[in-house]
């Protein structure tokens, strides 16, 4: 695994308010809002673009494209597994397998936070064979935050990674 440098006032609370605050004040998606909370330690270590973070999280909100599917901010925990343990040459199976490893470790730990799933439906309480929803997004109005678990779910998300970049950084 890769340790990132992470930038100073770097602690699992920041990172969780700060993807809380992505989805809440800045209206981006919920895997938009795990991706662009690490944003600065990607563009830091000279991964990732938050641009390119916006642009390729951006059809996995509501479980992909208000599917209710897997659960955005899960989608973007795996997106930054390759980050930090990265597989992007196919002939090395050992890469391929730590990243699986790390993202299978990232479902147990959202599992656990969560309620034991990373289906955004299962998550919403929704019935289990939805039919597509209207890919217009929801307005993001107080009702809207009531009655939706999904801030909490993003910030558990975070605080994950979060926790696993200061582990890596500080087991080397």
């Amino acid at each position: 695994m890769k340790a990132l440098a992470l930038p100073e006032g770097f602690s699992v609370e920041e990172r969780r308010e700060k993807a809380r605050k992505l989805f809440r004040e800045g209206g981006y998606n919920c895997c938009q809002a795990v991706l662009l909370c690490f944003a600065d330690v990607l563009e830091a270590n000279g991964l990732a673009r938050r641009e390119t973070l916006a642009l390729i999280g951006s059809g996995l909100g509501g479980g992909m494209a208000r599917m209710r599917e897997v659960c955005g901010s899960f989608s973007g925990m795996a997106m930054l597994s390759g980050f930090i343990s990265p597989a992007d040459d196919p002939g090395i199976k050992e890469a391929r397998t730590a990243n699986y490893a790390l993202v299978q470790e990232f479902a147990e730990g959202f599992r656990n936070a969560n309620g034991g799933s990373i289906v955004c439906r299962e998550l919403l309480g929704l019935s289990p064979r939805p039919q597509i929803e209207n890919p217009e997004p929801s307005d993001r109005t107080p009702e809207y935050y009531r009655k939706r678990p999904c801030e909490q779910i993003i910030g558990n998300a975070a605080a994950i990674v979060a926790e696993k970049l200061l582990y890596i950084r500080d087991s080397i």
